[in-house]
């Protein structure tokens, strides 16, 4: 009789334990959620190439005349700053002999500057064509942006107890000035601590949005000194909308502008 009776009561406090754990709301999505990433990709995809079509820009490569040389792929690597030869690097280890590997020497030596020496009509061609037909290199992209932008600005907003929509706004940020100052731009680094130095972050006691906006509002600052970047809509008709309508978890449906064109991501 005792066992009996303790085999209940053991199973009526698992039963309590499970309603209490009932009421427990599942962490929110993060960017590390392939649908959040997807999403991300997509933001990005209408700044950087005015389409939500990311994986369409895979071959795209051109000058765009800011001062970094050739841009191309799915984030806008830069001939100039070193993280297109990054990419090409990657590529050849993968499949070594191909098409790209000839113009190595030329982008170490173009590095830290605009010039198309050594690479030109034949370069970019051959970049186009390698992304479309070679899923090697399309690979060496994904890599790429996660290795050098995505994990790192991922990592940091969550240790910054920041959400989805904060991750992609950090995400966002890494694409567009890199991860430290360089000459005429203002980096990530200190675009964050110009927003620690007014507002705090959840992992601090903050409030998520304040901290949010004074990060877009180090963002503006940045944005209007730099020579080749003066248009801010892709903060304050994109991601300042986002904030302002408390989609802090990115969740859809999410509509924007960027550069006067409107853009939408609807619920499924």
């Amino acid at each position: 009789m005792k066992s009996l009776f303790r085999a209940l009561l053991a199973l009526v406090l698992l039963m309590l334990a499970g309603c209490a754990g009932s009421d427990e709301k599942p962490a929110a999505a993060g960017l590390d959620d392939p649908a959040k990433k997807e999403i991300a990709m997509r933001l990005v995809s209408s700044a950087e190439n005015s389409s939500l079509d990311w994986k369409a820009q895979y071959k795209y490569i051109e000058d765009i005349g800011d001062g970094r040389g050739y841009t191309a792929g799915i984030i806008g690597f830069c001939s100039g700053t070193g993280d297109m030869l990054a990419v090409v690097e990657r590529y050849t280890k993968a499949r070594p002999g191909n098409a790209l590997a000839p113009f190595l020497p030329a982008l170490r030596a173009v590095r830290g500057s605009d010039s198309h020496e050594g690479l030109g009509r034949p370069f970019t061609d051959a970049w186009a064509r390698a992304a479309v037909s070679d899923p090697a290199l399309r690979a060496a992209q994904d890599a790429e942006r996660d290795r050098a932008y995505f994990t790192p600005s991922v990592r940091q907003a969550e240790r910054d107890g920041l959400g989805a929509l904060g991750q992609f706004i950090y995400f966002d940020a890494y694409v567009m000035h890199g991860s430290g100052d360089t000459k005429g731009s203002v980096g990530f680094r200190t675009l964050r601590e110009k927003a620690l130095s007014t507002a705090k972050p959840p992992a601090r006691g903050g409030d998520e949005k304040a901290y949010l906006n004074a990060f877009l509002d180090a963002r503006v600052e940045a944005i209007r000194r730099e020579p080749s970047h003066t248009d801010t809509s892709r903060i304050e008709t994109a991601q300042r909308v986002f904030v302002r309508e408390d989609r802090l978890g990115l969740e859809p449906p999410l509509r924007w502008r960027v550069y006067g064109d409107s853009y939408r991501i609807d619920a499924e």
